[in-house]
């Protein structure tokens, strides 16, 4: 026990040495790096144990240490249990041939498979849910960062519900093709998604083969890094890189215009794969949400904070809202 506390302690003070990131005299000139490690190891005063919880999670040396911080493990176990159980469910209820859903798919597909085939339970296991946390995390955490700013800028809520108002007049509920017709506000969504800047990392890649990039020799098998950030913010890339304003989307007509800087999808022929869904997701649930709903600061809740809670993604710090029905609404 006593060693495995003197161990514990050394790496923590190994890693507080190491969170202080300098910017050495020959890095490129961009954004400041992110401070993983120092989010990370931020420790809170008032509960310090509780950030002891995200070592835990994130460094498996310490996992096998008896510490009381395996709420992780636990909740995974739970997913997957969850996971397994749908799955079955399927099994039992399934017609071959006949899918309804991924996972009928996947066991159309189990059930062609030789013994060279990656298809497996297990695979499917994990495919559910990556599609869930890929396909959850990172758009609710856009959402909250589009409503933070609405509210924090009412002018651009009142504008955007101006215009859906106009498009929407005397119409059946928004469609995804309605934003063809809503310039300003596929703006501000776009924006938004500049801003959340939810995946600042992206996912990492590997070169397949030996490769040459601006005088630069890439080995094969090296992983890169896509520092999305430094694009989203680049200063020779957008009118106002630093600030909230949907004008970087809009061009002198006004009308929607999409610089090649915006990336939060990542780049190249393995984007996001579900960028087609997260896109109409943002729509559909934004503009619903601003046709019925007016988004308000509370007077009480003090100036509105932007800092970023850093994680496996980026996400606003809580905050609360006021949220009133809008007249438009009730005429409907």
């Amino acid at each position: 026990m006593l060693g495995s506390l003197i161990l514990l302690g050394f790496f923590v003070c190994l890693f507080v040495l190491l969170i202080t990131i300098q910017r050495p005299k020959n890095f490129p000139p961009g954004p400041r790096p992110l401070p993983i490690f120092g989010n990370l190891l931020h420790l809170n005063i008032r509960n310090p144990l509780k950030d002891f919880e995200m070592i835990y999670d994130t460094l498996p040396l310490v996992r096998s240490l008896p510490l009381p911080f395996k709420k992780v493990f636990k909740n995974k176990y739970s997913l997957e249990k969850m996971t397994i159980t749908m799955i079955k469910e399927h099994k039992a209820t399934r017609v071959r041939g006949e899918p309804r859903d991924f996972v009928d798919c996947y066991l159309d597909e189990l059930d062609k498979r030789d013994s060279v085939s990656s298809f497996d339970d297990e695979q499917l296991v994990t495919y559910i849910l990556n599609l869930h946390g890929a396909g959850t995390d990172t758009t609710s955490n856009t959402l909250l960062t589009a409503f933070l700013y609405l509210m924090a800028y009412p002018d651009i809520q009142e504008r955007c519900q101006q215009e859906i108002d106009e498009v929407l007049q005397g119409k059946a509920p928004v469609s995804f093709e309605d934003r063809h017709n809503m310039p300003y506000t596929q703006a501000v969504i776009h924006e938004s998604q500049r801003i959340a800047n939810t995946v600042p990392l992206s996912v990492f890649h590997c070169t397949s083969r030996d490769t040459e990039l601006m005088g630069y020799s890439i080995p094969q098998g090296t992983i890169i890094i896509p520092n999305l950030s430094s694009v989203l913010s680049e200063e020779g890339q957008w009118k106002f890189p630093h600030e909230f304003n949907p004008s970087n989307f809009l061009n002198e007509q006004g009308q929607f215009e999409k610089p090649e800087a915006f990336m939060p999808f990542s780049a190249g022929p393995r984007v996001c794969l579900g960028e087609g869904l997260a896109r109409m997701e943002l729509f559909l649930i934004l503009v619903t949400l601003l046709h019925h709903f007016r988004f308000i600061w509370p007077e009480d809740a003090g100036e509105p904070d932007f800092t970023p809670v850093f994680g496996v993604t980026i996400t606003p710090k809580p905050y609360r809202m006021g949220i009133r029905l809008r007249q438009p609404a009730r005429e409907m």
